[in-house]
Parts: C-alpha cells; sequence; structure tokens
C-alpha cells in the first residue's frame, strides 16, 4: 500500500473521530488542501462537517448570549449611576431659569428614544442659543461635541444659512454636519434659516436629561 493510500485512510479515520480539516492537517502534517481533496465527495465527510457547524454555532451562539447578558449588566449599572447623578443635581438646578428652559425645550422638542442621541430641532433661534447654552453650561458639554444639522430647502444658501445659526449658537463652522436639502418647495410655508437640529452622540447625557424630565413632571405635575 503506497503512502497516497496511508494518507487518505488517515484522513478519513480522523474525520470520521470529527476533526476539523485544519485538525487533520497539523495532525498528519499536510496541507488542508490535500485533506479537502480526499474528502470532497465523501458523503460521511460532508455530514460530519454539518455537525461541526451546527456545534461551532452552538457555541458563538452561548458565547453571544453570555456576552448580552454581561453588557446588560454593565449597562444597568452604568445606566442607574447616569440616573443617580442626575437626582444628585435636580434640586440644585430647579431655581436656575436656564435648567428649567432646557429641560422644558428638550421635553417639548427632543428625541425620547433612550436608544437614540441627544438631540433636538427647531427653527427659532432664540430656542436653539438657549438650549445651547443649557448644554455648555450646566451639562458641562465640550463646545467639540455638540453638532449642528441643518435642514434646508433648495432655495437657500448653504454658507448664509450656517453663519446665522452660527450667530445664534455661539458655535464654530466646524461642529456644523453636512446640510440636508428638501427636495421640493412648500407652496405655502418659508423657512428663512431652515431648520437646525443639535446633537450630543453620549448616552450618559440623554439618561441625565431622561432623568430630569421625568423628575421635574413628578414634582410639578403628578404629586397635585
Amino acid at each position: 500500500m503506497n503512502s497516497g493510500s496511508n494518507t487518505k485512510r488517515e484522513i478519513f479515520k480522523l474525520r470520521v473521530l470529527g476533526k476539523s480539516y485544519r485538525e487533520i492537517a497539523g495532525t498528519l502534517g499536510v496541507s488542508r488542501s490535500t485533506v479537502s481533496y480526499w474528502l470532497a465527495d465523501n458523503k460521511e465527510s460532508q455530514k460530519i462537517r454539518a455537525q461541526l457547524v451546527r456545534l461551532s454555532n452552538s457555541k458563538d451562539s452561548a458565547r453571544v448570549k453570555k456576552l448580552k447578558a454581561t453588557l446588560a449588566i454593565k449597562w444597568g449599572t452604568w445606566a442607574d449611576a447616569a440616573r443617580q447623578e442626575a437626582a444628585k443635581r435636580f434640586n440644585k438646578l430647579l431655581d436656575d431659569p436656564l435648567f428649567v428652559a432646557g429641560i422644558m425645550i428638550y421635553w417639548g422638542e427632543g428625541d425620547s428614544k433612550i436608544e437614540n442621541p441627544l438631540r433636538m430641532g427647531n427653527t427659532d433661534p432664540r430656542m436653539i442659543g438657549i438650549f445651547v447654552k443649557f448644554l455648555r453650561v450646566l451639562m458641562d458639554i465640550p463646545v467639540n461635541k455638540i453638532r449642528l444639522g441643518l435642514i434646508l430647502y433648495p432655495d437657500l444658501s448653504d454658507k448664509e444659512c450656517i453663519e446665522f445659526w452660527q450667530t445664534a449658537t455661539g458655535l464654530p463652522s466646524e461642529n456644523f454636519i453636512k446640510s440636508h436639502y428638501i427636495k421640493g418647495l412648500h407652496p405655502t410655508k418659508r423657512l428663512s434659516h431652515g431648520i437646525c437640529t443639535v446633537t450630543v452622540n453620549s448616552k450618559q447625557q440623554k439618561i441625565k436629561m431622561l432623568e430630569w424630565i421625568d423628575l421635574f413632571a413628578k414634582k410639578n405635575i403628578i404629586s397635585r
């Protein structure tokens, strides 16, 4: 019996034991292409391959579930810490008109979904200006973390609108993301400088904001 037959027999033997192509190649000192050549049309090998794939997926699924459970615990702990910090500062900030204005603006105009960034938009430069000041002064958000986006009609100048909202917010042009243009002109409504959206990509700050709104509601509405 030649060496080729011996190699083939050993490959089949290891495959029946449930070994992968890589394990067989490593054990016998042959290339994976050699293993693949001898096992390509072998029905028993194909069954074993299917079993190995299922086993691998099962292990991966278990690892994914474990990772998700770990992350859920970390997220819960981290979110609780953010809520506790917000609650701790709430009563100290409640007498500040800027604080009340900031949370009222977000309550009425902001994105309330926990999975989304801290984000609100409006056409009134006064409202946007106050909210940006709230973010910088009371939430301690660094200037470079505040992003502004504009929604404009096609006949509006992007450059002029950015300059307008720069004046309203006191933020540099670097803070503006690419403007989005609405297709077509509205027959009755006219926005001179578009809609300005303020975004802060921070889950921690989003949790704090929602906690402040909830505490404000409980203090001023629910308790009455």
